[in-house]
C-alpha cells in the first residue's frame, strides 16, 4: 500500500501510516508529488495541491483522497466520484481554534487592545481615552450553531454573556442544551451587542449582513466574522461604521483574499483584521493531521468511510436499480427544504410500491442529503448526511408501503416548529418528477431552475407571474399548477405553482411576485 503525502502533515499522522504492516509512505511536496501518482493508493493533501481530473487520470490505483482540513474546493469531487475515488476531510478539527480566535477578537474590541498597543509604542499614555467595556452582561448573537458556533457559545457563557442564536436548521432543544435562546434574525439583530457569524457561504447567506440588516441592529453593535468573507456586504459595513451604527468590526475572512489595499472597512480605526488565521494553530494542525491519517487507515483496512464528502462506489447492478430513485430522493429533499419552515425536528420518508421492497438505506441518506444541501457548506451525501442530521437533533423516520397501488414513489414529510411540509415524487422516464405538494397534485420536473409559489386560487395570479417575469426578462420554460380540491363552501382554495425558468430567479424578483396579496410564498430552487 503506497501512501502519498503531497503536503506537510503532522508527524504523528505520518507515523500512523508507517506503523501499518506493508505500507510505504512517500513524503513529497506540491511541486514534486505528481511523479509518484502512478503508484499511489492514497493521496494526502491540504489546500495547495489542486486535485483535478487530469491529476486523477495519472493515479489509476488511487482509492482515497484525504484532505487535512475542512474545505475541499481544491478537489474535483465529480471527477473523483467518476474515478471511484473516495474523498474525505476532517470537519470540526479546527473548531476550537476558530472559536477561541472569535473570543479573542471580541475581547480585543471590548478593551481596545490594538489601539492601546499602538499608543504605547508611540510613547503615549492614553489611559482615559482607552476606557473599555466588559463582556459580562452583554448579549452575543451567534448566527449558525454548527461545530464552531457551538464552541463559541460554550466559551462565551463563562463571561456571563446572554446568548441568542439563529440557525433554522437545528432544533430548539439543541440550542437550549447549549444555553442559547433560539430566535429569528430580526430579533437577533435587535438584541445583540456583539454578532458573530458561523455559517456557510450559500446563495441565501451571501451578503446577509446588508444595509438592511445593519439598520435593524443596535447602535454601536460590534461584528465578528471568522467564517466567510462573502457573508458581509463590505460596502454596507463601511457605511454602517461611518454612521456609527456599527461600533467596531473584527474580520478574519474577506470576499477576496488577500483583500485589496482600498478594502472599504480598512479606513476605520475601529476595524481589526487578521489574515484568515482563525484555524491556524499548532493544535488544530496536529488534530486534523492525525484525524485524516486515522480515517484513511480505517478506510483502507476495513472499508469504513468516515467524513466522506462524495458518493461511495457501488456496483453497476445496484446503481442500475437504485440510481434514478437516489436522484429522486435527493432532488425531492432539496425541494422540500426550500418549502419547509425553520427548525425541523423530524424527517419522515415513505416509499410506496415496489421500491418499498428494496434496501432503502441509500435512498434515506440521499433524501436527507438533499434536505441538508440548502444549509451547509459540508457536501452532504449518502455517507455523511445522517451524521450531520443527527448533530442537528433531527429524528429520521422511514415507512415502507409495499401494498400501495400508486406508482412507485417517495414521499418526504418535514415536521418543523411551524408545521409539516409534505412532498411526493416519482421517476418518469428515468427523470425525477414532483407529484404532490402538501396533498395538492402538481406535476413538474425536479431539475434546472424552479420557482415554487403558494397562493390563493383567485383570478390574476398567473397573469401577475407572467408580467413580473416578463418585465425582468426571465423566460418561462414550463408552468405547472395545482389547487386543493376539497374546500368549505365559500372558502377560497389554496393553490400551488411550479414555474420552470431558464435561470435562477433572484430574490428581488421573488419579492415582486410576493407583492400580489394572493401570493403567500415564492421561493427559487436550483438543482
Amino acid at each position: 500500500m503506497n501512501i502519498l503525502v503531497a503536503e506537510p502533515l503532522a508527524a504523528a499522522g505520518i507515523e500512523l501510516f508507517r506503523s501499518q504492516p506493508g505500507w510505504n509512505v512517500i513524503v513529497s511536496s506540491p511541486k514534486e508529488y505528481a511523479q509518484h501518482l502512478a503508484e499511489a493508493d492514497a493521496l494526502l493533501v491540504r489546500s495547495a495541491v489542486q486535485v483535478t481530473g487530469e491529476v486523477l487520470e495519472k493515479a489509476p490505483k488511487l482509492r482515497v483522497i484525504g484532505r487535512a482540513g475542512v474545505g475541499v474546493d481544491n478537489v474535483d469531487l465529480d471527477a473523483a466520484t467518476r474515478a471511484g475515488v473516495l474523498v474525505m476531510n476532517t470537519p470540526g478539527g479546527n473548531a476550537i481554534s476558530v472559536a477561541e480566535h472569535t473570543l479573542a477578537l471580541m475581547l480585543a474590541m471590548a478593551r481596545h487592545i490594538p489601539q492601546a498597543t499602538n499608543s504605547m509604542r508611540a510613547a503615549r499614555w492614553e489611559k482615559k481615552k482607552l476606557m473599555g467595556s466588559e463582556l459580562r452582561g452583554k448579549t452575543l448573537g451567534v448566527i449558525g450553531l454548527g461545530s464552531i458556533g457551538r464552541e463559541v457559545v460554550k466559551r462565551a457563557r463563562p463571561f456571563e454573556m446572554k446568548i441568542v442564536a439563529y440557525d433554522p436548521y437545528v432544533t430548539t432543544g439543541i440550542a437550549q442544551d447549549l444555553g442559547a435562546e433560539l430566535v429569528d434574525l430580526p430579533a437577533l439583530y435587535a438584541a445583540s451587542d456583539y454578532i458573530t457569524l458561523h455559517v456557510a457561504a450559500t446563495p441565501e447567506t451571501t451578503g446577509m449582513l446588508s444595509a438592511d440588516a445593519f439598520a435593524r441592529m443596535k447602535p454601536g453593535v460590534r461584528i465578528v466574522n471568522c467564517a466567510r468573507g462573502e457573508l458581509i456586504d463590505e460596502n454596507a459595513l463601511a457605511e454602517a461604521l461611518k454612521s456609527g451604527k456599527v461600533g467596531g468590526a473584527a474580520l478574519d475572512v474577506y470576499s477576496v483574499e488577500p483583500p485589496p489595499a482600498d478594502y472599504p472597512p480598512f479606513q476605520f480605526d475601529s476595524v481589526f483584521a487578521t489574515p484568515h488565521i482563525g484555524g491556524s494553530t499548532e493544535e488544530a494542525q496536529e488534530i486534523v493531521g492525525v484525524r485524516i491519517a486515522e480515517q484513511v487507515v480505517e478506510y483502507l483496512n476495513s472499508g469504513v468511510a468516515i467524513n466522506a464528502v462524495n458518493m461511495p462506489a457501488i456496483s453497476p447492478e445496484q446503481y442500475r436499480v437504485l440510481g434514478p430513485y437516489v436522484t429522486l430522493a435527493d432532488h425531492l429533499g432539496n425541494f422540500a427544504a426550500h418549502l419547509a419552515g425553520a427548525n425541523p425536528r423530524t424527517v419522515s420518508i415513505t416509499y410506496c410500491g415496489k421500491i418499498a421492497e428494496s434496501n432503502t438505506n441509500l435512498l434515506r441518506s440521499a433524501a436527507v442529503a438533499g434536505i441538508l444541501a440548502r444549509s451547509t457548506n459540508r457536501r452532504a451525501n449518502v455517507v455523511n448526511a445522517l451524521g450531520i442530521a443527527r448533530d442537528r437533533g433531527w429524528n429520521i423516520e422511514e415507512r415502507h408501503d409495499k401494498r400501495s397501488v400508486h406508482t412507485d414513489s417517495i414521499r418526504i414529510d418535514i415536521e418543523a416548529d411551524a408545521g409539516t411540509t409534505s412532498v411526493e415524487g416519482a421517476v418518469v422516464l428515468d427523470k425525477p418528477r414532483l407529484l404532490h405538494v402538501d396533498g395538492i397534485y402538481c406535476e413538474a420536473a425536479l431539475s434546472g431552475f424552479l420557482i415554487y409559489m403558494r397562493n390563493l386560487d383567485v383570478p390574476g395570479v398567473i397573469g401577475h407571474v407572467g408580467s413580473v417575469l416578463g418585465r425582468n426578462r426571465i423566460n418561462i420554460a414550463n408552468f405547472s399548477l395545482g389547487r386543493r380540491e376539497e374546500t368549505a363552501p365559500g372558502e377560497v382554495a389554496d393553490a400551488v405553482a411550479v414555474v420552470s425558468t431558464d435561470g435562477l430567479v433572484p430574490e428581488e424578483v421573488l419579492a415582486q411576485l410576493r407583492d400580489n396579496p394572493a401570493v403567500k410564498l415564492a421561493r427559487a430552487v436550483e438543482f
